[in-house]
């Protein structure tokens, strides 16, 4: 289990190696009182380098190789800390991993492999390489430092909104487990999910976690096919409600982000937004909510005035 003393260890660990990233009040129809969390605008364009560094500066030894599977935002955190600590990484990604996400692991210096579907598919063939001796396998969501250090979003997100509900998306739920877990009932904690992505949903209803089949709009950066066991056990222990949306309504959301604010998420990074706008999730009179908007890493050219 990971503990608010973990997650401000991982803060005083990632310090000065990520963005504090900014909030953002808006104007949401039926919503007054909306903050945006931009941790889109964070290093690699997704709040993963905090949980990556997390790991590798909590490490009892300094790794030669840094081996991760990932459908592209935590591939691309995971070869952002390796070039900025001068340690070679790996990641193994799906074929259907977006051509943009690619491209910047490369750019970044990765040694990039792409095998089968599926992040399931890739996370097994990257377990070979992280057995070797000297390597570091860093998962993608389920390992104490990758969700201590994805808490510190909600550290800092306490520190300049002080809200009431945190709506916040799901794939495998390191971002989720992270920020339930710093807020610790303080804040009530929405999982937003979409429809076709629902690892975590699923969960809940069946009381663990279970296998899914991701598809849908969000599912190359949203699409783990199970919800982490220590995500699971932060949600049932901090009382996460769940919410499903449409593809559509992650679609819409990702536009109004563009349109009234000229935010470029990637789906899954508009999908807790898609809660508020869609009303899967309606706030009580006087309720100050914050949305985390948590990835950018989509091409642009996708989006419309």
């Amino acid at each position: 289990m990971v503990t608010r003393a973990d997650v401000a260890r991982a803060a005083e660990l990632v310090r000065g190696r990520v963005r504090r990233t900014p909030v953002l009040e808006v104007d949401v129809p039926g919503c007054p009182a909306v903050v945006l969390k931009l941790e889109l605008l964070q290093h690699t364009g997704s709040f993963k380098p905090r949980g990556a560094f997390a790991t590798v500066l909590s490490a009892p030894l300094r790794p030669d190789l840094l081996v991760a599977a990932s459908g592209g935002n935590h591939g691309l955190a995971v070869a952002h800390v390796g070039r900025e600590l001068g340690i070679p990484a790996r990641i193994v990604v799906p074929g259907t991993a977006p051509e943009i996400k690619v491209r910047r692991l490369r750019a970044l210096g990765a040694d990039v492999v792409q095998v089968g579907t599926t992040y399931a598919e890739a996370l097994a063939e990257s377990a070979e390489a992280a057995a070797r001796p000297g390597a570091l396998g860093i998962h993608a969501y389920d390992a104490p430092g990758t969700v201590a250090g994805q808490g510190t979003v909600g550290l800092e997100l306490e520190e300049q909104a002080h809200p009431d509900t945190v709506l916040v998306a799901v794939g495998g739920g390191g971002l989720m487990g992270g920020v339930a877990t710093w807020f610790d009932g303080a804040a009530r904690i929405v999982a937003v999910e979409p429809r076709t992505t629902n690892a975590l949903h699923q969960a809940l209803i069946s009381g663990r976690p279970v296998e899914t089949t991701p598809t849908g709009v969000a599912a190359d950066s949203l699409g783990a096919s199970t919800v982490g066991d220590i995500a699971f056990e932060a949600a049932r222990r901090t009382g996460v409600e769940s919410v499903l949306v449409d593809d559509s309504a992650v679609v819409d959301a990702r536009r109004w982000l563009w349109r009234e604010v000229r935010v470029a998420a990637e789906p899954g990074g508009a999908a807790a937004l898609a809660a508020l706008l869609s009303g899967a999730y309606v706030p009580d009179d006087g309720e100050r909510v914050a949305v985390i908007v948590c990835g950018a890493n989509a091409d642009p050219a996708t989006l419309e005035d």
